[in-house]
């Protein structure tokens, strides 16, 4: 058992990006910040199935070319090799949460982006 404040964490790439609260040993947890324009490279996970819930704001993510609009209260499970990819194409900040399970220290595969 374990307690992680979400304060004492930085996301990766300062304002954006993944703010790990827990790497393995059976999962990742995630917060992820994207300001808007930012994206997420588009990859797949071999093993690893992806779940991403949109705690703030409005978040577009394809799945194997399929585009999907988000918002709030919103959750989409991705499954292993499916391709996808995460664009703020709005005005505002989005934050969501996201989880990845099982645990692979290296499991991204990571592709083209696709044309949105």
């Amino acid at each position: 058992m374990f307690i992680v404040d979400e304060k004492d964490r930085e996301y990766r790439n300062g304002d954006n990006g993944p703010k790990y609260l827990m790497q393995g040993p059976r999962m990742n947890f995630a917060v992820v910040q994207f300001m808007p324009g930012q994206d997420f490279r588009a990859h797949y996970h071999n093993v690893m199935e992806e779940n991403f819930y949109i705690l703030e704001g409005t978040v577009l993510i394809v799945v194997d070319g399929v585009s999907y609009t988000l918002t709030r209260g919103q959750f989409i499970h991705v499954e292993p090799g499916e391709v996808h990819y995460v664009i703020n194409r709005s005005g505002a900040p989005v934050k969501m949460v996201s989880s990845l399970a099982p645990y692979q220290e290296k499991d991204k595969i990571e592709v083209d982006n696709p044309v949105v």
